[in-house]
């Protein structure tokens, strides 16, 4: 396989509509296999993008922090 046929690593993050969404570090085979992931990402409440390059289906998430639980005693005043 010479150095044009190698597939480049996929982008570790995408900005698409303005959000930052990262990459689940998996190649999908198929474009059924990558929308049935999406959709279990999608119950836990992440945000999805499928992104097809190269003829590999890639999936970009990201969640939105809705909470933050601080944990431990305040400091003192």
């Amino acid at each position: 396989m010479d150095r044009d046929e190698e597939k480049k690593m996929p982008d570790a993050s995408k900005i698409i509509n303005g959000k930052k969404f990262m990459w689940d570090n998996v190649v999908y085979e198929s474009k059924k296999e990558a929308q049935d992931t999406m959709e279990k990402y999608k119950k836990d409440n992440f945000e999805v993008e499928l992104i097809e390059e190269d003829k590999q289906f890639l999936l970009y998430t990201r969640r939105v922090v809705t909470e933050i639980v601080l944990e431990g005693e305040p400091p003192p005043a």
